[in-house]
């Protein structure tokens, strides 16, 4: 078990150098001049002489001067210093930055992932072994509108129901505005201002995943191994939660982690919509001005988020299912 932990974490470090060369040279072929960007503002009030000057500072301080390879082996040492580089838009260090945003959608994920997984794993099972009875056929219903209805309308439907009919919760923002709560107090209003968007993410992730879970559950009930349990007299709690959901956990493990490791990215629409200060949107904004660095930094941390993921994937199945020797 030793051996196979050091192998894949060999593989990841391999991965993540290689992705990290490849994501950053492609943002390099990215037509554009950022150092022109950020002195835009300040164009009108420079002579050419001192334009040139600043321009040629700028560029030597950004070390954009050197070489791309060079570039990249100052960017990948510092990154592994913990030194996420210069963000050009907000004039500060990227790790300055990204603090906040990444743990508003944390919050928004932990949040709406834990709800979702708590209703659709109960659920799928009851489903899977009452197959074809009513709820089971309603879920189903349920299922291919969650999947078919694109987030952005579950969101406006939600709006027009809990901010618009019966105002319950506000439409967007993370707190009231010139609130100075802190403390548990200001945990409360971040809670009661996330709960509408939490509730569209949860209702976008539940249909998937009851469908992966009610699949897995059906297979497994499907098994001789059950037929032979259920005849030797082995009660009917033993046989659905110590036999065939432990074995239906190899396939729901993958689908649960990958999808905990996705979620990271950000829910782009949602935290627009609801003006949420997420990783997504940031994200967003780092495309569209041009801030090379703060992308890159972010799309860093889904590589080892997605790498650990596919790791600790790996490592369940052996304490899951001892069929499976990792050792071997």
């Amino acid at each position: 078990m030793v051996k196979y932990i050091l192998k894949r974490l060999v593989y990841v470090v391999v991965v993540f150098v290689i992705l990290s060369f490849l994501m950053f040279m492609l943002y390099k072929l990215i037509p554009g001049d950022v150092v022109r960007q950020m002195l835009e503002p300040q164009r009108d009030k420079l002579t050419a002489e001192q334009y040139e000057s600043e321009y040629n500072r700028l560029t030597a301080s950004l070390g954009l001067d050197k070489p791309l390879v060079v570039q990249y082996y100052n960017w990948f040492t510092n990154l592994l210093k913990g030194n996420l580089g210069y963000s050009t838009t907000y004039l500060k260090d990227v790790s300055k930055i990204i603090g906040e945003p990444l743990l508003n959608t944390l919050f928004l994920n932990a949040f709406s992932s834990i709800l979702a997984l708590g209703i659709t794993i109960p659920l799928g099972i009851y489903c899977a072994v009452k197959k074809k009875s009513f709820i089971d056929d309603a879920m189903q219903v349920f299922t291919i509108l969650g999947i078919s209805i694109p987030i952005y309308i579950t969101a406006l439907v939600m709006i027009y129901l809990f901010a618009v009919l019966i105002p319950i919760f506000p439409v967007s923002g993370m707190k009231a505005p010139g609130s100075t709560l802190t403390g548990f107090e200001g945990f409360i209003e971040k809670v009661y201002y996330f709960t509408l968007p939490v509730l569209v993410a949860t209702i976008n992730s539940m249909a998937s995943t009851f469908r992966y879970i009610r699949a897995a559950m059906i297979n497994e009930l499907s098994q001789d191994y059950i037929r032979t349990a259920r005849a030797k007299g082995v009660r009917e709690k033993v046989v659905i939660y110590s036999h065939a959901w432990r074995n239906a956990l190899l396939p729901v493990i993958t689908i649960i982690i990958s999808w905990f490791t996705s979620l990271l990215g950000g829910w782009v629409m949602l935290e627009t919509m609801f003006g949420l200060n997420g990783i997504g949107k940031l994200m967003i904004l780092g495309l569209t001005q041009q801030d090379y660095q703060m992308v890159l930094a972010m799309q860093m941390i889904y590589v080892i988020i997605a790498l650990l993921g596919r790791l600790l994937t790996d490592l369940s199945y052996g304490l899951v299912d001892p069929r499976v020797r990792v050792d071997k």
